[in-house]
């Protein structure tokens, strides 16, 4: 089992007792090593390994990407959306987290089962309604006494969002979110048994002045037969994935009609400054270039192939003798 995490708190309380004698550090070794029994509390049960929550942790930084910029579009305002956690609790302890009134999405996850909840924060919800509606994006709560119209712009905004999640959630597995119901009040939200472990993503979102947060509550349920997808070996074994034979030939053909800088290379020498500043017409310069000796064809600046000499239809030309393997630097 992992070591347990102490709050900071929890760590100033014992340095603490600590410093002042209250506690002595060498007896708490010796209990340490005594007490090998931990308490373990059932209505917590940990059903998900850090590597899945690190997966899921992924695909939502992911999510909150494609969702910044998809507001970004829709509301034509400064946007910023980011992954802030990603925790397993009991659905009954992330009812009680959510506030009385607020904006609740429920969407089905076909062909998955069960139901995920999307949470947003009243600030951020009517930031956005009123970026709708034409006005700054100031936030005004009166979640408690949403217009029919007002429910209306919001559902088709979030249901317009979904396509953002199934393309994140899209290199696991395929999914077909649709919204099915609207809420206000979490207290009519049963969707799993009060002691179901969920696991909810909370993104950061800021939209112009206004802050809050977006809950995404995803139960057990849903992601158990994607369990085994969410481990780091299924990632490393579908990194490579079955070529597309349409862009293969379309990249193959815009390849082949990329324009290259071919040199051939005549010879080459070093003088010194003296020698270059008494230069004068009609002087020689001798290259090291054997007569006998085949050229270098340069592409790019890189030695390519050796090549002789000659004219083709009146023009100076090169014929290529042989493909140079393995070499970065011109012969000698």
């Amino acid at each position: 089992m992992a070591d347990e995490v102490l709050s900071q708190n929890e760590i100033d309380a014992l340095l603490s007792a600590i410093t002042s004698g209250e506690m002595d550090a060498e007896e708490l070794k010796r209990e340490e090593k005594e007490k090998r029994v931990r308490v373990y509390d059932f209505k917590r049960a940990l059903r998900f390994s850090k590597d899945q929550i690190r997966s899921i942790s992924r695909i939502h930084e992911n999510y909150a990407r494609l969702l910044t910029t998809f507001f970004s579009a829709q509301l034509r305002t400064y946007i910023n959306i980011s992954v802030a956690s990603v925790d397993q609790i009991p659905y009954e302890e992330f009812i009680r987290s959510v506030p009385k009134m607020t904006v609740l999405n429920i969407y089905s996850v076909a062909p998955l089962d069960g139901r995920i909840v999307m949470e947003i924060n009243p600030n951020i919800a009517y930031a956005m309604l009123d970026r709708v509606l034409g006005g700054k994006g100031n936030s005004v709560n009166k979640v408690d006494n949403l217009t029919e119209i007002e429910t209306i712009l919001l559902s088709q905004l979030f249901e317009k969002a979904m396509t953002n999640l199934q393309e994140a959630w899209s290199s696991i597995v395929e999914i077909d979110p649709v919204l099915e119901e609207f809420e206000v009040n979490p207290q009519f939200l049963q969707m799993v048994s009060p002691n179901e472990t969920v696991v909810v993503v909370s993104l950061n979102t800021a939209i112009g002045e206004s802050s809050g947060m977006i809950n995404i509550c995803i139960p057990h349920i849903v992601l158990e037969p994607i369990i085994a997808k969410l481990s780091v070996h299924y990632w490393m074994q579908t990194t490579t994935k079955n070529r597309d034979a349409d862009a293969y030939e379309k990249l193959s053909k815009n390849i082949k009609n990329a324009e290259v800088d071919a040199k051939a290379i005549l010879g080459e020498t070093t003088i010194d400054i003296q020698q270059f500043l008494n230069l004068r017409e009609q002087d020689v310069i001798a290259l090291n270039q054997p007569i006998d000796h085949p050229l270098t064809l340069a592409i790019n600046d890189e030695a390519k192939f050796y090549v002789q000499p000659g004219k083709f239809k009146n023009k100076m030309s090169v014929q290529v003798l042989e493909e140079i393997k393995g070499v970065n630097e011109h012969d000698e």
